[in-house]
């Protein structure tokens, strides 16, 4: 009886970290502000690096796909909006490349708040993501500038992007989680998360239209979760079209996934971070 009282006190102790994070509402935000403050301090573009960085890569995709290659979205997209929806994808795949390649870091950089005992580590992962998701934001607001001087008009769909963001906030948690420990156990995977992540964009339709993907390739391309996400923010800010339902239905599930196992494993591993460290 005394055992099993002590598991379920474990499973216990595992997951209240998790409920508590909303009271630590204050702590989240203050890390939040000051890894965006750092991240841009000294500069004199400062936070406008959010916008100029995906800018510039997709003038590079622009010029090369659709200027040398004639690669267009739609029937009768002309080579600018060809970049809106290069922007429309890359914004979103940015914010999660972000997060995870920075979370693979994140406990190693912080080790002084490691070894105290009181720390909420897995705050860290979070004021990762909000500060990726908060960058993300800044370049959707040009994208939708950009959208009206090109197109000359904002779709009402567009008032749906919390619809997307709550799922991919969940999945950005869950894998900036298991990153975040992966990252101290094993060194290398810093380098092995770029590889990982640089495949998986290529394998998503971000800078190429779905409809030039051979048929017999679409089963891949179509599992991966990322695919309907993006489509549904090309759906709903350029299109005026309602998201890809039965998609984010599926990605969700992938977020969910993501989300608990992420957690799961940081909570359980947490405890040997100090003797690593």
């Amino acid at each position: 009886m005394s055992s099993m009282l002590s598991t379920q006190r474990a499973r216990r102790d595992v997951w209240r970290p998790l409920w508590e994070l909303p009271g630590r509402y204050d702590i989240i935000v203050s890390m939040t502000r000051r890894e965006l403050a750092a991240r841009y301090k000294g500069s004199v573009l400062g936070i406008f690096w959010a916008v100029l960085t995906p800018v510039v890569t997709i003038a590079i995709f622009t010029f090369i796909f659709a200027g040398i290659y004639g690669a267009r979205f739609g029937a009768s997209g002309s080579a600018w909006n060809y970049a809106l929806y290069i922007f429309c994808g890359v914004l979103p795949w940015n914010a999660f490349q972000e997060s995870v390649q920075l979370s693979s870091q994140t406990i190693v950089s912080h080790a002084n708040l490691v070894k105290r005992v009181v720390f909420p580590l897995e705050i860290l992962p979070v004021s990762q993501v909000l500060t990726s998701i908060a960058n993300q934001m800044f370049g959707t607001i040009a994208l939708v500038f950009a959208a009206l001087i090109i197109e000359r008009k904002v779709h009402a769909t567009v008032l749906l992007l919390p619809v997307l963001l709550l799922p991919q906030f969940v999945a950005m948690l869950g894998a900036s989680w298991l990153v975040a420990s992966l990252g101290l156990f094993l060194r290398d995977l810093v380098q092995g998360i770029v590889l990982l992540l640089m495949a998986w964009m290529y394998l998503t339709p971000i800078i190429y239209p779905e409809s030039i993907v051979p048929e017999r390739y679409r089963p891949f391309i179509n599992a991966n979760p990322f695919t309907p996400l993006i489509r549904s923010y090309r759906r709903i800010i350029l299109e005026g079209a309602l998201p890809d339902w039965y998609g984010l239905g599926y990605f969700a599930l992938f977020a969910l996934a993501c989300f608990i196992f992420g957690y799961w494993w940081f909570a359980r591993t947490r405890r040997s971070f100090a003797d690593v460290i």
